[in-house]
């Protein structure tokens, strides 16, 4: 696996580093920065390589090759209240008889109320004791006007965690969760700090080679870190065709190392 020291070597240093190759000791559990600015400052030994993301678009062609450089996987489950992914349920089970941990994300909407989709969500989802859930909140790039609003991804939130007593993972881009415009949309305001969704661990979407906190967790910091995703964009892309057993996905890190993956993987979910 990578740490995060491997990671800001640059492409050329990963390019000579295949992930199945990878057997890094586990690294000492590091402080979380409480950043008085909004860009964080990481130790160089930080961060696990080895969470991705993936929907039904993504070839998945061997669980067991993928859990030979991953620990983890977070695959969409659901969109709005009326779309479910066709794969989601199989790859579950593949997954967990290899000994993935494994999570479900919702895909936000404006079309329908927040409550609606975090309904649909749980019944897609159909979580289990250690299965993570997450919500993600960005700009809709097929259809812009139908991006998830503040108010709507509250109600999905207070809604998982009145229906499950816990709160799922958000996924946001810094610039979208402080309220900025992008392509003439935004989520309708800022995630302040009083937001439930603030209150959620932040998975952070940053494709550049140091991250931004959104306002809303200036004091708490990241829990996963998206720098790659598998649309080809930011300087760490390459990273996201290279996990053996999947054409691509998305490179997520975690803040932390190996046992604190599954213990936080653990505690979230229940």
């Amino acid at each position: 696996m990578w740490t995060r020291r491997t990671l800001m070597r640059g492409l050329a240093g990963l390019a000579a580093l295949p992930l199945a190759a990878c057997a890094a000791a586990p690294i000492p559990q590091p402080q979380r920065p409480r950043a008085t600015s909004r860009t964080v400052t990481v130790p160089a030994d930080f961060g696990l390589d080895t969470v991705i993301d993936i929907n039904h678009a993504n070839q998945v062609s061997d669980f067991a090759q993928l859990r030979r450089g991953v620990q983890a996987v977070i695959h969409k489950a659901s969109e709005g209240n009326d779309w479910f992914d066709p794969l989601y349920a199989r790859r579950r089970q593949q997954a967990e008889a290899v000994g993935l941990l494994w999570g479900a994300y919702h895909f936000g909407t404006r079309q329908h109320p927040g409550a609606e989709q975090a309904a649909a969500f749980l019944a897609a989802a159909k979580p289990g004791p250690a299965t993570l859930l997450a919500l993600d909140l960005e700009l809709n790039e097929r259809w812009p006007a139908n991006s998830m609003q503040l108010g709507q991804a509250e109600d999905f939130v207070a809604t998982v965690l009145w229906a499950t007593g816990r709160l799922p993972l958000l996924y946001v881009q810094p610039a979208w969760a402080d309220g900025a415009a992008l392509r003439g949309q935004s989520l309708g305001g800022a995630i302040g700090p009083g937001s439930i969704l603030a209150r959620c661990d932040l998975w952070l979407a940053d494709y550049r080679d140091q991250p931004e906190l959104p306002l809303g967790w200036a004091g708490r910091g990241w829990q996963l870190w998206q720098y790659a995703g598998d649309g080809g964009h930011g300087p760490f892309a390459d990273s996201a065709q290279r996990v053996a057993g999947v054409d691509r996905c998305d490179r997520n890190l975690f803040f932390g190392d190996d046992a604190a993956l599954g213990r936080w993987w653990v505690d979230a979910a229940v």
